[in-house]
């Protein structure tokens, strides 16, 4: 079956022919024309016309196209249940509504300013919603934790956990899900930002703190854990000081030695020079 849209897609107008060409109509065909020419080629070409105003398959109050398909036909998947979702965000910008709305509206625009002719768009655009099919499907539960900072503060929790005995504070039991809500979204997590999720006052949990963690703040325990870990990979010749600056999160390799050298009373070239020394 033939499908005709308005020229240049870059949301609805790519995501609709991925839906319809993956479950609905696996040989579909889609031609894109100047607005004013979809009706009468619609006609000409025995095409369904879709996303533009007064045909069926459109936008119905607060729901985008996509939407609408997914309804007509009945398609019961719940990782398209999800992808609606986003799609909806992106192509009416409301990206409250999904937090990778606005990922989807960034790439599908700058792929349509770099791709000029629409049907190598389309092609190249189904690459895109088959990438966010999979993950709706598969892999929403993933977290991406290459921040040294997001792996610093598991660990915190971590070791907490091995080092309290009895039942650990309300507040304490709450920082692992925390963490894990907001490892890939907050790289910059504060325990300000911690009290106020954990309902705590955060000068009540900065003092308490401190009890559980070698009687550092948290600000200098998660500057040691840096250190440990910037140790540990010193004793990876293949990395650089500036690399490992990079991985223990330091804003640069001149604030990286200057903690280094505070902290272990060597430079971190001194350092590794007496490893190789070993």
């Amino acid at each position: 079956m033939k499908w005709i849209t308005r020229e240049r897609p870059k949301i609805d107008r790519i995501a609709c022919p991925w839906l319809i060409r993956r479950f609905v109509d696996k040989e579909a065909e889609f031609i894109y024309v100047p607005f004013e020419e979809v009706i009468p080629k619609s006609k000409e070409l025995n095409a369904i016309p879709f996303d533009l105003p007064e045909v069926e398959y459109t936008h119905y109050g607060d729901e985008c196209t996509f939407d609408y398909i997914i309804k007509k036909h009945k398609l019961d998947d719940p990782a398209l249940k999800v992808m609606a979702v986003i799609v909806r965000g992106a192509d009416t910008d409301r990206h409250d509504i999904a937090s990778q709305s606005s990922g989807l509206w960034a790439i599908s625009a700058g792929l349509a300013h770099n791709v000029k002719d629409d049907q190598v768009l389309l092609e190249k655009g189904m690459m895109i919603y088959d990438a966010l099919y999979s993950w709706a499907r598969h892999l929403q539960n993933e977290k991406h934790t290459q921040n040294p900072i997001e792996n610093l503060l598991l660990d915190v929790y971590k070791k907490f956990l091995k080092q309290k005995s009895g039942k650990a504070p309300a507040w304490a039991q709450e920082l692992k899900e925390i963490i894990q809500d907001q490892i890939d979204t907050n790289l910059t997590l504060s325990l300000k930002e911690i009290s106020q999720s954990l309902d705590v006052h955060p000068t009540y949990l900065s003092r308490e703190f401190s009890k559980y963690f070698d009687d550092l703040s948290f600000g200098d325990y998660i500057r040691k854990l840096r250190i440990e870990k910037a140790i540990t990979l010193l004793d990876d010749s293949e990395h650089s000081l500036a690399e490992i600056a990079y991985l223990t999160g330091f804003s640069d390799q001149s604030h990286f030695a200057r903690i280094f050298k505070k902290t272990t009373g060597k430079s971190p070239l001194s350092y590794k020079k007496s490893l190789s020394k070993k």
